[in-house]
Protein backbone atom coordinates (compact mmCIF):
# COMPACT_ATOMS: atom_id res chain seq x y z
CA UNK A 1 0.00 0.00 0.00
CA UNK A 2 1.29 3.42 -0.80
CA UNK A 3 1.95 5.80 2.17
CA UNK A 4 1.29 9.41 1.87
CA UNK A 5 3.37 11.69 4.02
CA UNK A 6 1.09 14.53 5.22
CA UNK A 7 1.85 17.60 6.60
CA UNK A 8 0.87 19.05 10.46
CA UNK A 9 3.26 16.86 12.63
CA UNK A 10 5.61 14.62 12.94
CA UNK A 11 4.76 11.36 12.31
CA UNK A 12 1.65 12.03 10.52
CA UNK A 13 1.63 9.15 8.34
CA UNK A 14 -1.76 9.11 6.45
CA UNK A 15 -2.50 6.31 3.93
CA UNK A 16 -5.05 5.49 1.15
CA UNK A 17 -8.23 3.45 2.24
CA UNK A 18 -10.23 1.82 0.21
CA UNK A 19 -14.28 1.33 0.70
CA UNK A 20 -17.71 -0.36 -0.64
CA UNK A 21 -19.83 2.73 -0.99
CA UNK A 22 -23.53 2.39 -1.46
CA UNK A 23 -24.55 4.18 -4.83
CA UNK A 24 -28.50 5.30 -4.35
CA UNK A 25 -31.44 3.70 -1.82
CA UNK A 26 -32.25 0.19 -3.49
CA UNK A 27 -35.41 -1.40 -4.51
CA UNK A 28 -36.04 -4.77 -5.87
CA UNK A 29 -32.80 -7.16 -6.46
CA UNK A 30 -30.06 -5.44 -6.18
CA UNK A 31 -26.88 -5.34 -8.97
CA UNK A 32 -23.51 -4.85 -8.29
CA UNK A 33 -23.65 -1.73 -9.47
CA UNK A 34 -25.12 -0.76 -6.32
CA UNK A 35 -22.38 -0.52 -4.64
CA UNK A 36 -18.86 1.03 -5.82
CA UNK A 37 -15.23 1.21 -4.60
CA UNK A 38 -13.65 3.83 -3.83
CA UNK A 39 -10.73 5.48 -2.22
CA UNK A 40 -10.58 8.09 0.90
CA UNK A 41 -7.40 8.15 3.42
CA UNK A 42 -6.74 7.20 7.18
CA UNK A 43 -4.46 8.27 9.57
CA UNK A 44 -2.71 5.39 10.92
CA UNK A 45 -2.76 7.07 14.53
CA UNK A 46 -5.23 7.99 16.91
CA UNK A 47 -5.76 11.27 18.17
CA UNK A 48 -4.07 11.71 21.86
CA UNK A 49 -6.66 10.86 24.53
CA UNK A 50 -8.90 9.22 22.19
CA UNK A 51 -11.18 6.35 22.96
CA UNK A 52 -10.90 5.48 19.61
CA UNK A 53 -9.22 2.40 18.20
CA UNK A 54 -7.82 2.14 14.45
CA UNK A 55 -8.37 -1.30 13.21
CA UNK A 56 -6.93 -3.16 9.85
CA UNK A 57 -10.07 -5.09 8.36
CA UNK A 58 -8.63 -9.16 7.52
CA UNK A 59 -12.30 -10.05 7.05
CA UNK A 60 -15.63 -8.83 6.43
CA UNK A 61 -19.00 -10.81 7.14
CA UNK A 62 -22.14 -10.89 4.23
CA UNK A 63 -25.08 -11.49 5.77
CA UNK A 64 -28.57 -11.08 4.61
CA UNK A 65 -29.97 -8.92 6.70
CA UNK A 66 -27.77 -6.22 5.46
CA UNK A 67 -30.07 -5.75 1.97
CA UNK A 68 -32.98 -4.46 4.41
CA UNK A 69 -30.33 -1.47 5.30
CA UNK A 70 -29.78 -0.78 1.58
CA UNK A 71 -33.49 0.46 1.35
CA UNK A 72 -34.14 4.01 2.10
CA UNK A 73 -35.29 4.76 6.18
CA UNK A 74 -38.98 3.89 7.32
CA UNK A 75 -40.82 4.48 10.83
CA UNK A 76 -40.66 0.61 11.07
CA UNK A 77 -37.16 -0.11 10.56
CA UNK A 78 -35.82 -1.62 13.38
CA UNK A 79 -32.31 -0.18 15.38
CA UNK A 80 -30.46 -2.89 13.99
CA UNK A 81 -31.38 -2.29 10.39
CA UNK A 82 -30.80 1.46 10.09
CA UNK A 83 -30.58 2.19 6.58
CA UNK A 84 -26.85 2.98 4.91
CA UNK A 85 -26.39 6.29 3.65
CA UNK A 86 -25.49 6.64 -0.14
CA UNK A 87 -22.11 7.85 -0.95
CA UNK A 88 -21.09 6.53 2.06
CA UNK A 89 -18.79 3.49 3.40
CA UNK A 90 -21.28 1.00 4.50
CA UNK A 91 -21.06 -1.28 7.72
CA UNK A 92 -21.34 -4.42 8.81
CA UNK A 93 -19.41 -7.01 11.05
CA UNK A 94 -16.31 -8.19 10.33
CA UNK A 95 -12.31 -9.30 12.28
CA UNK A 96 -9.77 -7.00 12.41
CA UNK A 97 -6.79 -6.28 13.98
CA UNK A 98 -5.24 -3.32 16.19
CA UNK A 99 -3.30 -1.12 14.54
CA UNK A 100 -3.18 1.77 17.15
CA UNK A 101 -5.26 2.59 20.28
CA UNK A 102 -6.49 5.66 22.78
CA UNK A 103 -9.15 2.88 24.66
CA UNK A 104 -6.99 1.21 27.02
CA UNK A 105 -8.99 -2.14 26.76
CA UNK A 106 -7.46 -2.72 23.37
CA UNK A 107 -3.37 -2.61 22.06
CA UNK A 108 -1.55 -2.67 19.00
CA UNK A 109 -1.86 -6.24 17.49
CA UNK A 110 -4.84 -7.49 19.58
CA UNK A 111 -7.23 -9.16 17.22
CA UNK A 112 -11.02 -8.33 17.53
CA UNK A 113 -14.62 -8.83 15.75
CA UNK A 114 -17.65 -6.71 15.65
CA UNK A 115 -18.82 -3.87 13.66
CA UNK A 116 -16.68 -2.18 11.27
CA UNK A 117 -16.84 -0.20 8.20
CA UNK A 118 -16.98 -2.39 4.59
CA UNK A 119 -13.15 -0.47 3.93
CA UNK A 120 -9.54 -2.03 4.43
CA UNK A 121 -8.93 0.34 7.75
CA UNK A 122 -11.54 1.60 9.87
CA UNK A 123 -12.06 3.59 13.40
CA UNK A 124 -14.11 2.36 15.89
CA UNK A 125 -15.14 3.27 19.47
CA UNK A 126 -15.80 -0.46 21.02
CA UNK A 127 -18.79 -0.94 22.37
CA UNK A 128 -19.62 -3.92 24.83
CA UNK A 129 -21.47 -6.83 23.12
CA UNK A 130 -20.95 -5.39 19.62
CA UNK A 131 -17.09 -5.50 19.60
CA UNK A 132 -15.74 -9.05 21.19
CA UNK A 133 -11.74 -9.27 21.69
CA UNK A 134 -10.68 -12.82 19.92
CA UNK A 135 -9.15 -14.99 22.70
CA UNK A 136 -8.87 -18.74 20.57
CA UNK A 137 -6.42 -18.35 17.64
CA UNK A 138 -5.84 -21.53 17.26
CA UNK A 139 -9.03 -21.27 15.04
CA UNK A 140 -9.53 -19.90 12.06
CA UNK A 141 -9.39 -16.13 12.00
CA UNK A 142 -12.06 -16.14 9.55
CA UNK A 143 -14.66 -18.17 11.68
CA UNK A 144 -15.15 -15.06 13.71
CA UNK A 145 -17.31 -13.88 11.09
CA UNK A 146 -19.59 -17.04 11.36
CA UNK A 147 -19.53 -19.91 13.45
CA UNK A 148 -17.54 -18.07 16.20
CA UNK A 149 -19.27 -14.68 15.24
CA UNK A 150 -23.09 -13.25 14.59
CA UNK A 151 -24.09 -16.35 12.91
CA UNK A 152 -22.71 -18.58 15.67
CA UNK A 153 -24.17 -16.95 18.30
CA UNK A 154 -27.65 -16.69 16.38
CA UNK A 155 -28.17 -19.68 15.87
CA UNK A 156 -27.12 -20.97 19.43
CA UNK A 157 -30.05 -18.72 20.98
CA UNK A 158 -32.39 -18.89 18.44
CA UNK A 159 -32.30 -22.62 18.75
CA UNK A 160 -31.25 -22.93 22.37
CA UNK A 161 -33.22 -20.08 23.68
CA UNK A 162 -35.90 -19.62 21.63
CA UNK A 163 -36.70 -23.00 20.20
CA UNK A 164 -36.25 -24.87 23.63
CA UNK A 165 -35.59 -28.20 21.81
CA UNK A 166 -36.86 -31.33 23.23
CA UNK A 167 -34.27 -35.01 22.08
CA UNK A 168 -36.54 -36.54 19.82
CA UNK A 169 -38.10 -33.59 18.29
CA UNK A 170 -38.53 -33.23 14.21
CA UNK A 171 -36.52 -29.75 13.09
CA UNK A 172 -36.97 -28.24 9.90
CA UNK A 173 -35.02 -25.61 9.11
CA UNK A 174 -34.84 -23.79 5.25
CA UNK A 175 -31.85 -22.03 3.73
CA UNK A 176 -29.89 -24.57 5.93
CA UNK A 177 -27.01 -24.63 3.98
CA UNK A 178 -25.94 -21.58 4.71
CA UNK A 179 -24.02 -20.00 8.00
CA UNK A 180 -26.76 -19.74 10.74
CA UNK A 181 -28.94 -22.46 9.30
CA UNK A 182 -25.72 -25.43 8.64
CA UNK A 183 -25.08 -24.84 12.54
CA UNK A 184 -28.89 -24.70 13.62
CA UNK A 185 -29.17 -28.37 12.13
CA UNK A 186 -25.62 -30.03 13.39
CA UNK A 187 -26.93 -28.24 17.22
CA UNK A 188 -29.97 -30.62 16.67
CA UNK A 189 -28.57 -33.39 16.09
CA UNK A 190 -26.73 -33.36 18.52
CA UNK A 191 -29.45 -33.04 20.89
CA UNK A 192 -30.65 -35.82 19.43
CA UNK A 193 -33.64 -34.78 16.83
CA UNK A 194 -34.61 -35.70 13.43
CA UNK A 195 -33.36 -32.96 10.96
CA UNK A 196 -34.35 -31.85 8.01
CA UNK A 197 -33.38 -28.72 5.77
CA UNK A 198 -34.13 -27.08 2.24
CA UNK A 199 -31.83 -25.45 -0.14
CA UNK A 200 -32.12 -24.07 -3.47
CA UNK A 201 -29.59 -26.35 -5.45
CA UNK A 202 -28.35 -29.76 -5.60
CA UNK A 203 -25.27 -29.50 -4.40
CA UNK A 204 -25.91 -27.69 -1.00
CA UNK A 205 -28.91 -30.49 -0.85
CA UNK A 206 -25.61 -33.24 -1.02
CA UNK A 207 -23.59 -30.78 1.58
CA UNK A 208 -26.59 -31.11 4.48
CA UNK A 209 -27.21 -34.88 3.80
CA UNK A 210 -23.43 -35.90 3.13
CA UNK A 211 -21.22 -33.53 5.26
CA UNK A 212 -23.25 -31.70 7.49
CA UNK A 213 -24.98 -34.85 8.66
CA UNK A 214 -29.01 -33.57 8.20
CA UNK A 215 -31.35 -36.48 8.39
CA UNK A 216 -32.93 -35.73 4.79
CA UNK A 217 -32.56 -32.06 2.71
CA UNK A 218 -34.84 -31.10 -0.52
CA UNK A 219 -34.64 -28.51 -3.72
CA UNK A 220 -37.29 -26.13 -2.85
CA UNK A 221 -36.75 -25.43 -6.39
CA UNK A 222 -37.96 -28.48 -7.50
CA UNK A 223 -40.44 -29.38 -5.01
CA UNK A 224 -44.06 -28.60 -7.30
CA UNK A 225 -45.99 -28.23 -3.51
CA UNK A 226 -44.32 -27.53 -0.64
CA UNK A 227 -46.94 -28.71 1.74
CA UNK A 228 -46.16 -32.10 -0.13
CA UNK A 229 -42.69 -31.92 0.41
CA UNK A 230 -42.58 -31.11 3.75
CA UNK A 231 -45.29 -33.69 4.45
CA UNK A 232 -42.99 -36.37 2.82
CA UNK A 233 -40.43 -35.25 5.16
CA UNK A 234 -42.77 -35.23 8.34
CA UNK A 235 -45.29 -37.55 8.28
CA UNK A 236 -45.64 -37.14 11.71
CA UNK A 237 -45.35 -33.40 11.64
CA UNK A 238 -42.76 -30.52 12.47
CA UNK A 239 -42.28 -29.63 16.20
CA UNK A 240 -39.80 -26.75 15.47
CA UNK A 241 -39.23 -24.64 12.53
CA UNK A 242 -36.02 -22.16 12.32
CA UNK A 243 -37.39 -19.77 9.87
CA UNK A 244 -35.11 -17.92 7.59
CA UNK A 245 -36.83 -17.61 4.23
CA UNK A 246 -40.89 -16.72 5.29
CA UNK A 247 -43.49 -16.41 2.31
CA UNK A 248 -44.54 -19.63 0.52
CA UNK A 249 -42.08 -21.59 2.93
CA UNK A 250 -43.62 -20.27 6.28
CA UNK A 251 -47.19 -20.80 5.02
CA UNK A 252 -46.34 -24.81 4.14
CA UNK A 253 -44.57 -25.14 7.41
CA UNK A 254 -47.82 -23.64 9.60
CA UNK A 255 -50.02 -26.12 7.85
CA UNK A 256 -47.24 -29.45 8.54
CA UNK A 257 -46.42 -28.34 12.37
CA UNK A 258 -47.44 -30.25 15.38
CA UNK A 259 -49.51 -29.02 18.25
CA UNK A 260 -47.66 -26.58 20.35
CA UNK A 261 -44.62 -26.78 17.73
CA UNK A 262 -42.08 -23.20 17.98
CA UNK A 263 -41.25 -21.24 15.03
CA UNK A 264 -38.19 -18.87 15.42
CA UNK A 265 -37.82 -16.24 13.19
CA UNK A 266 -34.55 -15.77 12.58
CA UNK A 267 -34.99 -14.11 8.76
CA UNK A 268 -37.23 -13.92 5.66
CA UNK A 269 -34.56 -13.48 3.07
CA UNK A 270 -37.58 -14.57 0.13
CA UNK A 271 -39.22 -11.21 1.26
CA UNK A 272 -36.46 -9.09 1.25
CA UNK A 273 -36.37 -7.49 -2.45
CA UNK A 274 -39.86 -7.64 -2.49
CA UNK A 275 -41.98 -4.39 -2.58
CA UNK A 276 -45.14 -6.35 -1.96
CA UNK A 277 -44.08 -9.33 0.44
CA UNK A 278 -46.17 -11.92 0.32
CA UNK A 279 -49.09 -13.01 2.35
CA UNK A 280 -49.23 -15.58 4.88
CA UNK A 281 -52.71 -17.72 4.68
CA UNK A 282 -52.55 -20.21 7.32
CA UNK A 283 -52.59 -18.21 10.09
CA UNK A 284 -55.90 -19.28 12.03
CA UNK A 285 -54.24 -23.09 12.34
CA UNK A 286 -51.65 -20.96 14.97
CA UNK A 287 -54.57 -20.64 17.15
CA UNK A 288 -56.04 -24.20 16.82
CA UNK A 289 -52.72 -25.77 16.85
CA UNK A 290 -51.22 -23.50 19.75
CA UNK A 291 -47.54 -23.03 17.93
CA UNK A 292 -45.78 -20.60 19.29
CA UNK A 293 -43.86 -18.06 16.71
CA UNK A 294 -41.26 -15.85 18.18
CA UNK A 295 -39.27 -13.43 16.35
CA UNK A 296 -36.01 -12.60 17.70
CA UNK A 297 -32.71 -10.57 17.05
CA UNK A 298 -29.07 -11.93 18.34
CA UNK A 299 -28.02 -8.39 19.87
CA UNK A 300 -30.53 -9.60 22.54
CA UNK A 301 -28.36 -12.56 23.25
CA UNK A 302 -24.70 -11.01 22.93
CA UNK A 303 -24.40 -10.55 26.75
CA UNK A 304 -24.07 -14.78 26.32
CA UNK A 305 -20.98 -14.84 24.25
CA UNK A 306 -18.82 -16.40 26.40
CA UNK A 307 -21.52 -18.61 27.41
CA UNK A 308 -21.79 -19.44 23.76
CA UNK A 309 -18.15 -19.85 23.22
CA UNK A 310 -17.70 -22.63 26.03
CA UNK A 311 -20.18 -24.40 24.80
CA UNK A 312 -18.83 -24.22 20.70
CA UNK A 313 -15.33 -24.25 20.86
CA UNK A 314 -14.86 -28.09 22.36
CA UNK A 315 -17.04 -29.40 19.81
CA UNK A 316 -14.68 -27.48 16.62
CA UNK A 317 -11.28 -28.89 18.68
CA UNK A 318 -12.99 -32.57 18.91
CA UNK A 319 -14.34 -32.40 15.53
CA UNK A 320 -17.91 -32.58 15.72
CA UNK A 321 -18.99 -29.35 14.11
CA UNK A 322 -18.37 -28.92 10.56
CA UNK A 323 -18.55 -25.41 8.97
CA UNK A 324 -18.81 -24.43 5.23
CA UNK A 325 -16.96 -20.83 4.27
CA UNK A 326 -17.46 -19.24 0.77
CA UNK A 327 -14.33 -17.20 0.27
CA UNK A 328 -13.94 -14.14 -1.93
CA UNK A 329 -10.76 -12.84 -2.10
CA UNK A 330 -10.04 -8.38 -2.09
CA UNK A 331 -12.38 -5.45 -1.37
CA UNK A 332 -13.14 -4.94 -4.73
CA UNK A 333 -14.96 -8.27 -4.84
CA UNK A 334 -16.97 -7.65 -1.98
CA UNK A 335 -19.91 -6.63 -3.71
CA UNK A 336 -20.26 -9.41 -5.73
CA UNK A 337 -20.21 -11.50 -3.12
CA UNK A 338 -22.76 -9.54 -1.15
CA UNK A 339 -25.57 -9.02 -3.68
CA UNK A 340 -24.67 -13.20 -4.47
CA UNK A 341 -26.40 -14.13 -1.61
CA UNK A 342 -29.61 -12.94 -2.79
CA UNK A 343 -29.06 -14.92 -5.83
CA UNK A 344 -28.25 -18.45 -3.83
CA UNK A 345 -24.65 -18.17 -5.36
CA UNK A 346 -22.57 -19.12 -1.65
CA UNK A 347 -22.41 -22.45 -0.74
CA UNK A 348 -21.93 -22.08 2.96
CA UNK A 349 -20.68 -18.89 4.90
CA UNK A 350 -19.92 -16.55 2.73
CA UNK A 351 -17.40 -13.69 3.45
CA UNK A 352 -14.48 -11.39 2.14
CA UNK A 353 -10.96 -11.92 2.88
CA UNK A 354 -9.71 -7.87 2.87
CA UNK A 355 -6.02 -9.06 4.04
CA UNK A 356 -5.10 -12.16 5.13
CA UNK A 357 -1.30 -10.37 6.39
CA UNK A 358 -1.12 -10.31 9.72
Amino acid sequence: METIIMGGGIGATVVSNKQVVLRDYVTGVPNESDLVITSTTVDLRVPARSMTVLVKNLYLSCDPYMRNRMRKPNPWSSATAQSFIPGKCISGFGVSKVIDSGNPDYREGDLLWGAVGWEEYSVITPIPNLHFKILHTDVPLSYYTGILGMPGMTAYAGFYEVCSPKKGETVFVSAASGAVGQLVGQFAKMMGCYVVGSAGSKEKVDLLKNKLGFDDAFNYKEEKDLTVALKRCFPQGIDIYFENVGGKMLDAVILNMRPHGRIAACGMISQYNLENPEGVYNLSLITYKRIRIEGFTVFDYFEKYSEFLEFVVPYMREGKITYVEDVADGLESAPAALVGLFHGKNVGKQLVAVSRDL
